[in-house]
């Protein structure tokens, strides 16, 4: 039932973000229920508990991906969209921390260059799971900025990563659904909000 109920809701979303193909902000939002459908577990974690949740489901995933279709779409199809999305630090959480007046994060640029670091490291060593959990991290922010209100809806300020964030996942998206549904036996948790009886 836990896999059902995932991948029923997922492809639910994933459907309707079919029929928004001109409106980023909208498909990108879409997309991204689709994708918490596909993996979350307890909302009530905290924010690097999500961080980790992302690392944990596309491990699982790659584990099952025999034929290396995330791989293929990471490595060939989007590498530019995903290095620009990277190095963006305006989906990057400790620049947004800083510019709040949060205390601690006077050295976002010194974070940022870490994490360039990593990544060209990760890159290197086509590590698809860490390019895959720094990337989400990133969309994460972004879906942020769109769900809390920080961003005006078609704002030009912020198209290239709502395009490219939508772009790369609406690609990745069917393909985790997949291969979700090609691994019923894994022991997937149930959703936070299963169906319950009124």
């Amino acid at each position: 039932m836990p896999l059902t109920l995932r991948v029923h809701r997922a492809l639910s979303w994933l459907g309707r973000a079919e029929d928004e193909p001109a409106d980023g902000d909208v498909r990108f939002i879409l997309l991204w229920i689709g994708f918490n459908a596909a993996y979350a577990g307890d909302v009530t974690r905290e924010v690097s508990g999500e961080r980790d949740a992302f690392r944990g489901f596309f491990e699982t995933l790659l584990g099952f991906d025999e034929t290396k279709r995330i791989y293929n779409m990471v490595w060939q199809r989007f590498p530019h969209e995903i290095r620009m999305l990277l190095d963006n630090p305006y989906i990057f959480s400790p620049f947004w921390a800083h510019h709040n007046g949060v205390p601690g994060n006077d050295d976002w640029r010194e974070r940022l260059e870490k994490s360039r670091t990593r990544i060209g490291y990760a890159l290197r060593q086509q590590d698809t799971a860490t390019i895959l959990s720094i990337l989400f991290d990133r969309l994460y922010v972004l879906r942020n900025q769109l769900v809390h209100g920080g961003a005006t809806w078609n704002s030009d300020v912020n198209r290239n990563q709502v395009r490219d964030g939508a772009a790369v996942l609406g690609c990745l998206l069917p393909i985790f659904i997949d291969l979700m549904m090609d691994a019923p036996g894994h022991d997937w948790p149930m959703p936070h909000y299963p169906p319950v009886g009124m």
